[in-house]
């Protein structure tokens, strides 16, 4: 089977890797999503028992009768923006107890208890279909979204009356409660739209109200009888959705059949100020009583304020404010709360103005330290993820227990250390999750192929620490087995930069076309010190290319100061870097042919593929732009607006970063490849582009791909699509 294809059917090799971990309060038990082979779609629920190193099915869609054909159009968005291609259970929620698991399947939902010796899942009789269902602390209730409307069903009922009653249903027929809206979830990584109370006697959930947002339309030319999809997207300078927050009190079926369970309790602050709701849930107050805590962000993205509010009264009060000149990183995992009521926070710090991890006022993160996350606070003791300085492409995860004082980075067996400065506490990428002072590790490297999944009991324990795994069955590329992959710090800038080399190649051959395959853009590196990050790249490499990736400016990794580098102009870093990573390479490796260089790279990176050959002819020589974004009017509020401010504010920003007004400069090859069905970039960007290229008279060529999303998914289809760009990069380089 061909890379390409098995690529595709592999879903980029993710299939049958473990993910979605769930940790025991006990730390005994983890679960986890996992096919059983490694292109087994229909992903299984399992659980891990740690102390025996062995796992068991919890639920297998198959026997459950699930068809991924059939999901709900809010299931399908949901995955959409949270990038899951997957197929059977693609999430899950546990109660506090880790005694039992609710999950959805083709709008259905069911439960299974994970302890006792019943263990077989059953379907509760919700109505359907149902979105994105969670259990409650004490796991007797689960809370779903349904037709826009948040409902309840009780898990335990006498005979068959689970008494399934709405808390909260639309008023409007733009009105949906319990989901979260489109920037939240594209752009603020917040996913969810309701939280549990921890007693599980309430649910605090928004309410959004899209009437005023633009209505788009996403159509599919290859299927003229369906008819287009409305699409409610708040392009930059327009209107977002109206995203208001209660608490509601969650009741039992007895109280629901005699009137309701009471009038929400409206969680109200200055959202003509701060209109972004960054992030919700709980916490218990000083007495021990759940407060609800939440974050929200001015639209400018200057000023980020964290409330706290009375779940009863609404009652709300400001926690702390933070401002930047620029902008304000939403950061994951905060904020949290340590066992002791401390408040976990990112901020930056007020000397060396480097994000830090902050407790309770103090940091315990060190200064040299890129922050990217807090991934779980488990009692007092905290888990973030973060890079060395000078090592952009290493990601590491430090854990700090607070009573006894440790500091330090995540060890990994064969990556042993004796000082939290030495490179190999660092070596490759990992994440984890923490719960029960037992810690899971995924850990991916250059020095092996795939993911080790790997568990630790008594982590913070540096002698009785004990360890079992948990096995991927994910497949190995058809490609050599040792990756020619070099990485080093390009410029005066010191870029990150990465050289792929086909496996056959010789210094005394001729020269090699050069493709540089970026991304370039915020909130995403391709640099990284881990073989995944280099497998399609070497794979156009073994065709006679060398592959060269560069992480300019924007890109996480760094530093603040280095991520805001493109305020204002999205195009002249990024463009200048990738230039400079080019000539940097070329001086290092005299075999590169920069006679001879093609650019290839999909979203920001198309849309920097193609901003190089309309502004750099004289260094690019050919391009492929993939679902590339053309004129930032056209896409999101909360993302452009954060680089560019809004169109009505400035006009040069916008002007300078859009690509249309270049059309005529056009001289080198250009593909542009878009999904009729793309939501997040839609197709009119193409569509635009390719009819200015049009009117000025330039030659380009368009491959419109019919039913497909952001990414095409179809193993033939992106199959054929990797196979064609080669061919397109082979004929426009041999003209030079």
């Amino acid at each position: 089977m061909s890379f390409p294809r098995q690529l595709a059917r592999t879903q980029r090799f993710s299939i049958g890797v473990p993910y979605a971990f769930e940790i025991s309060p006990d730390g005994r038990r983890v679960a986890f999503l996992r096919g059983r082979d490694g292109v087994d779609t229909a992903t299984c629920l399992w659980v891990h028992e740690t102390e025996q190193g062995t796992a068991w099915v919890a639920a297998d869609p198959r026997a459950l009768g699930a068809d991924d054909e059939n999901l709900p159009p809010e299931e399908r968005a949901r995955r959409e923006r949270l990038r899951e291609s997957g197929g059977g259970i693609v999430s899950y929620s546990v109660d506090d107890a880790f005694t039992r698991a609710v999950f959805t399947l083709s709008g259905r939902l069911f439960y299974v208890d994970l302890v006792g010796d019943d263990n077989e899942p059953r379907e509760l009789p919700a109505t359907r279909p149902v979105v994105d269902p969670r259990i409650s602390p004490r796991g007797d209730r689960v809370a779903y979204v349904s037709g826009g409307a948040l409902r309840v069903i009780d898990v335990n009922a006498a005979g068959e009356d689970h008494g399934d009653r709405v808390l909260a249903e639309p008023d409007g027929d733009h009105v949906t409660w319990g989901l979260a809206d489109f920037v939240a979830a594209e752009e603020m990584s917040r996913h969810r739209g309701f939280w549990w109370a921890p007693d599980g006697g309430s649910i605090l959930a928004t309410r959004v109200d899209e009437a005023d947002v633009t209505r788009w339309h996403v159509d599919d030319p290859g299927n003229p009888e369906q008819q287009p999809t409305v699409l409610r997207y708040p392009a930059a300078g327009t209107t977002n959705a109206d995203v208001r927050m209660a608490v509601l009190s969650v009741g039992t079926a007895g109280q629901h059949r005699a009137g309701g369970t009471g009038a929400p309790a409206w969680i109200e602050w200055d959202r003509g100020a701060l209109p972004y709701l960054a992030r919700a849930g709980w916490t218990a107050g000083p007495d021990g009583t759940p407060t609800v805590v939440f974050t929200a962000q001015s639209r400018d993205q200057r000023t980020m304020t964290l409330f706290s509010a009375d779940p009863v009264t609404g009652l709300v009060a400001e926690v702390r404010t933070d401002t930047d000149d620029v902008w304000l990183e939403i950061v994951s995992g905060v904020p949290d709360h340590t066992a002791s009521g401390d408040l976990v926070w990112v901020a930056r710090d007020p000397d060396r103005g480097e994000r830090r991890v902050y407790v309770g006022g103090d940091p315990v993160s060190p200064p040299d330290v890129y922050v990217r996350s807090v991934v779980d606070v488990d009692g007092d003791r905290i888990l973030y993820s973060g890079s060395p300085a000078g090592r952009p492409w290493d990601v590491s995860l430090w854990l700090v227990d607070l009573p006894t004082g440790l500091a330090a980075p995540v060890e990994v067996p064969g990556h042993g250390c004796s000082t939290a400065s030495d490179a190999e506490a660092h070596s490759g990428v990992r994440s984890g999750r923490l719960r029960g002072d037992t810690l899971v590790v995924q850990h991916r490297s250059m020095e092996f192929p795939g993911v080790h999944t790997l568990v630790f009991r008594n982590a913070s324990s540096e002698t009785q620490r004990e360890r079992s795994d948990i096995e991927s069955v994910a497949e190995s590329p058809d490609l050599p087995e040792q990756l020619r992959v070099t990485t080093w710090r390009a410029g005066e800038r010191e870029i990150p930069t990465a050289l792929v080399l086909p496996s056959w190649y010789r210094e005394d051959l001729r020269p090699l076309p050069v493709l540089m395959a970026p991304y370039g853009g915020p909130h995403a590196q391709r640099v990284l010190n881990a073989r995944g990050a280099y497998l399609t790249a070497q794979w156009y490499a073994e065709q006679g290319f060398a592959v060269l990736i560069a992480d300019g400016r924007g890109t996480p990794g760094i530093g603040v100061e280095w991520e805001q580098e493109i305020h204002l102009d999205l195009a002249t870093p990024a463009l200048e870097d990738q230039v400079a990573a080019l000539r940097d390479a070329a001086e290092r490796y005299p075999f590169l042919d920069t006679s001879r260089v093609g650019i290839q790279g999909w979203s920001f990176g198309g849309y920097l593929s193609a901003l190089a050959v309309l502004r750099r002819p004289d260094v690019f020589h050919a391009a492929i732009a993939g679902a590339p974004v053309i004129d930032w009017r056209l896409y999101d509020t909360h993302y452009t607006e954060r680089y560019l401010g809004t169109p009505q504010e400035r006009p040069e920003a916008y002007e300078g970063s859009s690509l249309l007004a270049d059309a005529a400069k056009l001289e080198r090859p250009l593909m542009m490849i878009h999904g009729l069905a793309d939501d997040n970039v839609v197709f009119a960007h193409t569509q635009r582009m390719s009819s200015a290229l049009l009117a000025a008279g330039r030659k380009h060529t368009v491959l419109p791909l019919s039913g497909v999303t952001h990414m095409p998914s179809d193993p033939v289809v992106a199959e054929n699509l990797m196979l064609l760009q080669v061919e397109f990069l082979r004929d426009s380089l041999t003209r030079e």
